[in-house]
């Protein structure tokens, strides 16, 4: 059987061009499903791909759900080039949400412009309030941070669900399971008027330069990298492991609480029993699609963005399954992660496996003759 043998350096040019190779057979194995669900590819992929961004409003909705995975994705990349796997942003989103309804709703008798800021302030902390316990447990007890940062999705999500059918409930809501409106001071304004990309747009790009320069032009980003690519190493110089895990989630949490703020006192307006589509989860296919890269990072935003958008495309013009947003982000994913195998790994016949020779007879002997 042939074996994988690690590449002794790795192909740059591959390693950007594979974003681009597994977005190539993402469209070739759509054309496939397509084809099989009875559905004509051209006229399929032209809804999917191309219909959402006919309109000036489907080119804001496209921005408007890129801002909560440029948001995330940043952080998490951030996080991975250090080695540290912060699987549970979607409940730091949500923690972050949480916290900044709780200051609206508290402050909801009031008219003031100090409001908005301060539930960007409780949207940062509350996310990274929720990264911390995995921080504490990983650096305190070596715990695993992807099963506990995954764990803790579940719980700020039924702790969401509790605040929004319990104490938080809008009385007035006709019993629907949500709260209060936020006011007008409470929530993020418009960029355009009759589209609903807000400002939280705007702070995400800026955060994307913000993360460029921390990672390539400061020692901090430095020292995160280095620990990542070689841990032996930057133990021997003589960087913290503990001060790494603990700046990588505390920032993913951050910008993902942030997130969460930009949420709900964005397209959304309140706090709901679901606030998010799973941006969470979807930002680390973000990451990993933009190569760990801020730039690449958005880039990656504004095509999974799409895939958003095509999905609820789909579902009206060619009455197809919710599931198929999902179904073309996990194709992506698969074939990056295929793509990137190949990238670290070559394919070579093992050395050990026994071969099978046929030995030819020997020549007849002369008294045989």
């Amino acid at each position: 059987m042939p074996r994988l043998e690690r590449r002794a350096k790795p192909s740059r040019v591959m390693m950007f061009a594979s974003p681009l190779i597994a977005a190539v057979m993402m469209l070739i194995t759509g054309y496939i499903l397509f084809s099989v669900m009875g559905k004509e590819p051209i006229h399929a992929f032209g809804v999917f791909f191309i219909k959402p961004l006919t309109t000036t409003y489907g080119v804001g909705e496209l921005f408007l759900k890129a801002t909560p995975l440029i948001l995330i994705g940043v952080g998490l990349a951030i996080g991975f080039r250090a080695r540290v796997f912060n699987i549970g942003a979607e409940g730091q989103f949500v923690m972050g949400a949480i916290a900044a309804g709780g200051v609206a709703l508290y402050f909801h008798h009031l008219e003031a412009v100090w409001i908005l800021p301060l539930m960007m302030l409780a949207g940062i902390g509350g996310g990274m309030a929720w990264a911390a316990i995995p921080a504490f447990l990983r650096t305190r007890f070596n715990t695993n941070e992807i099963l506990v940062t995954l764990m803790l999705v579940y719980v700020a999500q039924l702790f969401l669900g509790y605040l929004v059918q319990g104490p938080w409930r809008d009385p007035e809501g006709f019993n629907f399971p949500q709260t209060k409106m936020f006011t007008d001071s409470e929530t993020m304004p418009l960029l355009i008027e009759g589209l609903r990309t807000n400002l939280g747009f705007v702070i995400a790009l800026f955060l994307v330069a913000v993360a460029w320069f921390f990672s390539f032009k400061m020692f901090a980003g430095f020292r995160m990298e280095v620990s990542g690519l070689a841990p032996d190493a930057a133990r021997y110089a003589g960087f913290s492991e503990q001060r790494n895990v603990w700046f990588a989630l505390l920032i993913s949490g951050g910008l993902a609480g942030f997130a969460g703020m930009v949420e709900v006192a964005g397209p959304i307006g309140q706090l709901q029993p679901v606030i998010s589509p799973g941006y969470g989860f979807a930002a680390i296919i973000v990451a990993y699609v933009g190569r760990l890269h801020p730039i690449g990072v958005l880039l990656a935003s504004l095509l999974l963005s799409l895939l958003y958008l095509g999905g609820e495309t789909a579902q009206m013009d060619l009455n197809l399954p919710s599931a198929i947003t999902g179904l073309f982000q996990g194709i992506l994913l698969f074939y990056l992660l295929a793509a990137d195998i190949f990238i670290h790994y070559r394919i070579k016949p093992n050395p050990h496996e026994a071969r099978c020779t046929i030995t030819p007879p020997p020549p007849p002997s002369g008294d045989m003759i």
